[in-house]
């Protein structure tokens, strides 16, 4: 009977040993994201006529630090009531965008700003509509502490986040630090800086001939002046005009400056034809009415840019540039499974 006790408690040692062995392969394996590792295609895509993005030196992106911070980008629990992610407002399929005139936030809190586009985002000198942060590590900090967007304390959110051991594994393996806000904020930019998009239509040269039309009218009436070069952007702050008035006083939140009233940073037009609604508000429905304001010249501001001018486009000449604008989507971009949660 002894023995057999004996015999009893060895084997249920080893059955327990067998089951944390077991755990431990487990959670390893629900860490690593296999797509950063075994993805024949680059870390961090630089399509043709495209830079190469600048990293800060102590965040250059790597598999392990790219999968930690796809892991967070679509977390819940980032929110006070776990309830919103970053994934939330910036939807893969509508090119990081969530498709609302303003986002919302946790616990249904409506936010005042149209969420932008995080497509090349890695490549942006400066952060938010107004040009106000310097850095996506230090942007990211904006949401997170943001009453209508996640509304969580820094020290709050590591401590929830610091049971999760499988976090605290993949944060070991990418920093070789335990998870902190400082791990969190870099992680996420990371991540971010993989969502490169530069392979539409257009860019290879795959138009249609009302297409090419609309692209030929693009350059010809000047809208390449603001929206050029491989990002669509000249990533200038100006005021467009579309607007009757702007309750949002744009980079003169920042600022304070009667100059910057209803000043903000150019868009790229990269996938805009997945991006609506417009604006800084998104109160523009669709990429026709925008059309239709640049083309009537828009409306009188004291800080509207001084490049723009009615157009005097016919209604087919505004067919094909918008035609040539519904190019830039990338196909390849919007549905990247190395992108999605």
């Amino acid at each position: 009977m002894a023995a057999s006790a004996t015999s009893c408690l060895l084997s249920f040692a080893r059955y327990r040993v067998w089951l944390a062995t077991l755990a431990a392969a487990v959670l390893t394996a629900c860490a690593v994201d296999p797509q950063s590792a075994t993805d024949a295609e680059p870390l961090v895509d630089v399509p043709p006529g495209f830079a190469e993005q600048t990293y800060p030196p102590d965040n250059v992106p790597t598999p392990e630090r790219v999968a930690l911070g796809k892991r967070l980008f679509y977390d819940l629990r980032l929110s006070n009531a776990n309830d919103v992610s970053c994934g939330t407002c910036h939807d893969p399929a509508k090119a990081f965008t969530d498709g609302l005139p303003t986002s919302r936030g946790t616990s249904g809190r409506m936010g005042v700003r149209n969420a932008p586009s995080l497509a090349n985002v890695g490549y942006l000198p400066a952060l938010m509509r107004e040009g106000g942060v310097p850095t996506l590590e230090m942007q990211i900090l904006v949401p997170i502490q943001e009453h209508a967007e996640f509304d969580l304390e820094a020290p709050f959110l590591v401590s929830r986040l610091s049971v999760d051991s499988a976090l605290q594994q993949m944060s070991r393996w990418a920093y070789s630090r335990p998870l902190d806000i400082w791990v969190i904020t870099r992680a996420i930019a990371s991540f971010e800086r993989t969502l490169v998009s530069g392979r539409s239509r257009a860019d290879e040269g795959r138009l249609s001939d009302a297409e090419r039309r609309g692209k030929e009218i693009f350059h010809r009436v000047g809208c390449g002046t603001c929206h050029g070069g491989p990002l669509y952007t000249n990533n200038r702050m100006a005021c467009n005009g579309l607007l009757e008035s702007y309750a949002d006083r744009g980079r003169a939140r920042l600022t304070n400056n009667a100059s910057d009233e209803a000043v903000f940073r150019v868009p790229s037009l990269r996938n805009v034809g997945r991006t609506a609604p417009y604006l800084h508000n998104g109160s523009i429905a669709s990429l026709t009415v925008v059309i239709q304001r640049y083309n009537s010249g828009g409306y009188p501001h004291p800080n509207k840019d001084m490049l723009l001018k009615p157009l005097n486009l016919s209604a087919s000449e505004c067919d094909d540039l918008e035609a040539f604008l519904l190019a830039l989507t990338d196909d390849r971009f919007t549905t990247n499974p190395r992108f999605r949660p």
